[in-house]
């Protein structure tokens, strides 16, 4: 198990030491890379959300760790209901071991 983690730690500390020589490399006359999102075929709540990624990536971001979770509560509730309703009982499991 210890191998397994000394070739790991290598890995990332030859990543973090290799990394300025991989940003140099494309000299001095490389330029700035814009990152964007097309926003022409999006209507409605897609070119408010493309929009705010365009506008800031921290917003955008601070959004979306936000959102997910939330979405994932409101899925697994419905989940629940669902299953619920068709007859499988999470709540009160019996064990087969025994």
């Amino acid at each position: 198990m210890f191998k397994g983690w000394k070739k790991l730690i290598g890995l990332v500390v030859f990543g973090i030491l290799a990394l300025p020589g991989i940003a140099i490399a494309a000299g001095e006359k490389a330029a700035p890379l814009v990152i964007v999102a097309d926003t022409r075929r999006f209507t409605g709540w897609e070119a408010w959300f493309t929009d705010l990624y365009n506008e800031s990536h921290l917003y955008f971001t601070l959004l979306t760790v936000v959102t997910i979770p939330i979405v994932g509560i409101i899925l697994g509730v419905l989940a629940d209901i669902v299953m619920s309703r068709i007859g499988i009982d999470l709540k009160h499991r019996d064990l087969a071991e025994h």
